[in-house]
């Protein structure tokens, strides 16, 4: 028995392997389109996708192993995804001082605040096998909100210096002068996520719900229970994009209320950035 089992996983990992070189000869193919057109992202892709590989197949290993571990576990392996989250987010941000820090919290309050309820209430179950995936997919979406808000709201700043600076100069709080680009870097880091709602079921079927179908489960609770995770993706998305503003602004200003984020340190940063690409 415990042969033909290990027979079936060889076989499975045999034919994803084969399936992921027709997927990685497929993004090969787009890869050398866009060098025709004069886009090199060649080095990006490659270095890409053989850590996308590599990790997805490190997770699974994980999972295997830890498959019927206990909720710490699960929780040691979010937060270890948190960090990770973090560290790719804060990548926005070089040259801005405790740039990591920021994100983390970012992250970690939307998500955790969400991952929290969800087991709260039973929507989510605390076995590694279920908590691990849904809780990894709330991180990646808080992950790319923080990114987009501190993005747009960076660009905002340095794109409306004058205007700040003037304002600060009649006496303006800072939180009364960047209000209009914080609410901008909010929505921006939404948007996906409402788009993402909205054409739920009409553009795509999720993974979630497709995978429960196919174990068996009723597609109508199917149904019901991939609206609840993208409903917690959404949540967690603004919970992220609200804190990630709100920490980076009181970084914004000096305890003098003068602003520290210029265009001359943006420059330093696309430079540095560009080096080490």
């Amino acid at each position: 028995m415990l042969a033909e089992l290990q027979n079936s996983i060889g076989n499975d990992v045999l034919t994803g392997l084969a399936q992921a070189g027709g997927a990685i000869a497929l993004c090969a193919a787009v890869v050398a389109l866009c060098r025709w057109q004069s886009v090199h992202v060649e080095r990006e892709a490659v270095v890409s996708m053989a850590r996308g590989l590599v990790q997805m197949v490190l997770v699974g290993l994980v999972l295997a192993l830890l498959l019927h571990g206990r909720l710490l576990i699960g929780c040691l392996i979010l937060f270890m995804m948190a960090i990770a989250a973090a560290i790719t987010a804060a990548q926005r941000l070089k040259g801005m001082a405790g740039a990591l820090p920021l994100c983390f919290w970012s992250i970690a309050v939307g998500a955790g605040t969400v991952i929290a309820v969800m087991l709260a209430t039973r929507s989510l179950q605390p076995d590694i096998s279920m908590l691990v995936p849904v809780g990894s997919m709330i991180i990646a979406n808080a992950m790319n909100a923080c990114a987009q808000a501190i993005e747009r709201l960076r660009a905002e700043l340095l794109a409306h210096v004058g205007q700040i600076e003037a304002g600060l100069s009649l006496g303006a709080e800072p939180t009364v002068i960047v209000a209009p680009y914080l609410q901008s870097a909010v929505y921006a880091s939404l948007l996906p996520r409402l788009d993402m709602m909205k054409s739920l079921g009409l553009v795509w079927i999720p993974g979630v719900m497709a995978g429960m179908v196919v174990s068996g489960a009723s597609p109508v609770y199917a149904g019901i229970y991939q609206f609840i995770i993208v409903a917690m993706i959404l949540a967690a998305s603004g919970i992220t994009g609200l804190v990630a503003t709100v920490l980076m602004r009181s970084r914004a200003f000096s305890a003098a209320a003068q602003l520290t984020i210029r265009p001359a340190d943006a420059a330093a940063s696309n430079r540095a950035s560009g080096q080490a690409r």
